[in-house]
């Protein structure tokens, strides 16, 4: 699962699954989902998403990450 943050747009992607989306539904005003094919959610895209979410923390519960990966260094305070 991939977190991707887009703040020129302030959109929030959650990418479930590496596949190729072939289809797009708004599900609910600014969240749309990505479906595969086989017609699996894929990804999740949340518009406006400084909005609703406070993107200053992320926290893990209960999830097994021995294999965390961070592609951008962030400092604290940001």
């Amino acid at each position: 699962m991939i977190f991707q943050y887009f703040s020129d747009t302030d959109m929030l992607y959650i990418k479930l699954v590496d596949a190729i989306s072939t289809e797009s539904e708004e599900v609910s005003p600014g969240i749309v989902l990505d479906f595969d094919e086989q017609n699996r959610v894929i990804g999740v895209e949340i518009e406006d998403a400084s909005k609703y979410i406070d993107l200053s923390r992320l926290e893990l519960k209960s999830l097994p990450v021995a294999n965390v990966i961070f592609t951008e260094k962030v400092s604290a305070g940001t």
